[in-house]
């Protein structure tokens, strides 16, 4: 299980770095077209939460990445905790996205699905 649990923390650790690109990095250009930001109005509205919301993403990938390897090549406990910390933080914000429109269940399913085998294969590791 903790090769999985690796193997899927970091998964969604790359999934939130490619995220964070989208939000903060790549907003004006690809950004702008995967979120659906139609206008150039609507995208001065939400361009700067878009840029924070992107570096939370950022943070929680490392947070799952660094957990990741530090379960299969360090402290289990400590690997263990960071996983479930910061993959359970993932699932939970899937579970938002997924919850406000049904159109977005698919991209839910794609920010939360490596997220949820990680936690769970964390889980099982600590037993």
């Amino acid at each position: 299980m903790t090769a999985l649990a690796t193997i899927a923390a970091l998964l969604a650790a790359a999934i939130h770095t490619y995220i964070f690109v989208l939000e903060s990095l790549a907003f004006d250009t690809a950004g702008r077209r995967v979120f659906g930001v139609r206008d150039d109005a609507e995208a001065r509205a939400v361009k700067r939460w878009a840029f924070n919301q992107g570096w939370y993403n950022l943070f929680l990938g490392i947070g799952a990445a660094v957990g990741g390897l530090v379960l299969s090549f360090g402290e289990a406990h400590v690997g263990a905790a960071l996983v479930l910390f910061a993959c359970g933080s993932m699932v939970g914000a899937a579970a938002v996205l997924g919850s406000t429109d049904k159109a977005l269940l698919r991209a839910a399913a794609v920010q939360g699905g490596p997220s949820a085998i990680a936690v769970v294969a964390a889980a099982i590791s600590l037993i």
